[in-house]
């Protein structure tokens, strides 16, 4: 088996996918990530890692977020490649995660500042008025350096899954303008000019059927500073992106969309991210792959290259074709995205084959990058664990990635849910169909139409088996389509 697609992710992405969107691009910013971004990327997550100002020398408070000027030279060479203003100038979300990937395999932590900006840009393309749009959309847009970020800020302390139990901000309408209170605990892109924000209007309905969406800018209508920082997060990756408690004390807010549908367009928004963690994922695996194969090449052992030894061979095999299958899992959930982007409640069948496809990439895509950067450093033996190398770093990440935008549990239960409310199920099996043998597919559909029908607390319980192998199914038919 020839590996010379793993070394970088152009070459991957050409030989796994038809018609790479913009391959001029990603190849010009292939050349520079060697030349530069390599070493920013490396200095940065040992030593630049951003920090909090949060009064001036008067005793004003600013809450300014310091950076390292390398960062800011490599966070904007991604929204100057149109990370964020392709989607919406092409009306395609494709070049937008071909990005995503590409910038992912360098630097995973970056891809959290584009990711959550396109989550403040979609929602507020489709759900703000017009007002709205022409004072914000464009300021997301820009096509230089003066482009604003977005943030999407959900979480509270009590956690993140059980969003209709759990978030507490108020929201109230006074003089016609919407004031926020509350506090978020985990929030990504601190600092940034636009969050989307969930809150509970007054008065407040309890659930997630209480809950609306909206948008928080960084400025009042005066001026002065509308959320406040209370602190940044030490984190084990992403050290380059802020992470932060944010304070909202009648900060000035927009509503997105009717009061009533709030919560479908927090899940859109927690969707759109999902696809993209999971595009992240396989770039890691990608990019730890890679450095072990480098590794393996130049090191000896026993009178040979440590890649010609049979097991670790064999190794490297696997792993490479499971990878092949987590990027045309993930690279489904981002085509049928690109279908159903611009949906609006109630949403068509192909939706809810999108929400499912979305949970199994991203449970899936998210655990393998774990299992490969761990591997990864083991091919390294020693020099794994150190560092000043990369294969740790490599491991760091992807832990994260397993939790951000829901944890493993909460990907098998909104799975679970749109198989038995939506029959989603039935739908990817029809688009499975022409790839692989009637006898495979009847098997899995029978197991997954036993399941259905458990008591609810074994149904919730023996979830994990059916979950991961229904994730592998996929991933394996879809190579297939591939013309594996």
């Amino acid at each position: 088996m020839n590996f010379d697609a793993l070394r970088t992710p152009l070459r991957f992405l050409d030989q796994e996918i038809r018609d790479i969107p913009h391959r001029d691009v990603l190849a010009a910013d292939e050349i520079w990530w060697a030349s530069e971004g390599n070493a920013i990327s490396a200095s940065v997550d040992r030593a630049g890692t951003p920090w909090l100002r949060m009064f001036d020398r008067t005793g004003a408070r600013v809450d300014e977020i310091l950076y390292s000027p390398d960062y800011w030279k490599m966070l904007k060479r991604g929204y100057r490649s149109g990370v964020l203003w392709r989607a919406f100038e092409e009306k395609s979300l494709l070049p937008t995660y071909a990005l995503l990937y590409h910038t992912s395999f360098y630097d995973p932590g970056v891809c959290c500042p584009y990711t959550v900006s396109l989550g403040t840009a979609v929602p507020l393309s489709k759900y703000g008025d017009r007002e709205l749009q022409a004072r914000f959309l464009p300021q997301l847009l820009r096509k230089d350096d003066s482009v604003w970020q977005g943030a999407t800020w959900m979480t509270e302390i009590k956690g993140g899954s059980d969003l209709g139990a759990n978030v507490e901000t108020v929201a109230r309408l006074a003089d016609g303008c919407w004031l926020l209170t509350g506090d978020k605990y985990f929030c990504s892109n601190a600092g940034a000019e636009l969050a989307v924000v969930a809150a509970r209007p007054e008065p407040a309905t309890p659930g997630v059927r209480g809950l609306a969406l909206f948008l928080v800018p960084r400025r009042r209508n005066d001026g002065r500073l509308n959320y406040f920082i209370r602190r940044l997060k030490d984190k084990i990756a992403t050290r380059s992106v802020p992470t932060g408690e944010i304070e909202l004390r009648d900060s000035e807010a927009y509503r997105l969309g009717p009061a009533e549908g709030g919560i479908y367009l927090i899940l859109e928004v927690l969707n759109t991210s999902r696809v993209a963690n999971s595009v992240a994922s396989v770039a890691l695996a990608q990019r730890a792959m890679a450095d072990a194969l480098y590794f393996a090449e130049r090191r000896m052992a026993f009178g040979k290259r440590i890649v010609d030894h049979p097991l670790l061979r064999r190794q490297f095999e696997e792993h490479f074709r499971n990878l092949r299958g987590a990027l045309a899992l993930a690279w489904e959930a981002v085509a049928l995205l690109n279908e159903v982007w611009q949906e609006r409640p109630p949403y068509s069948d192909r939706f809810h084959l999108f929400r499912l496809v979305a949970h199994l990439a991203k449970y899936w895509t998210a655990e393998f990058a774990v299992q490969v950067a761990k591997w990864g450093m083991e091919v390294h033996g020693g020099l794994g664990v150190l560092g000043e190398f990369s294969a740790e770093r490599w491991l760091r990440e992807a832990l994260i990635l397993a939790i951000w935008e829901g944890t493993p549990h909460r990907q098998m239960l909104d799975g679970l849910e749109v198989m038995e409310r939506k029959r989603a199920h039935g739908m990817l099996f029809d688009r499975l169909a022409p790839h692989t043998s009637p006898e495979e597919l009847q098997h899995v559909e029978t197991r997954v139409e036993r399941h259905l029908k458990l008591p609810a607390e074994e149904r919730e319980a023996s979830a994990e088996a059916l979950f991961r192998g229904l994730a592998a199914f996929t991933a394996n038919a879809l190579v297939r389509d591939a013309g594996d």
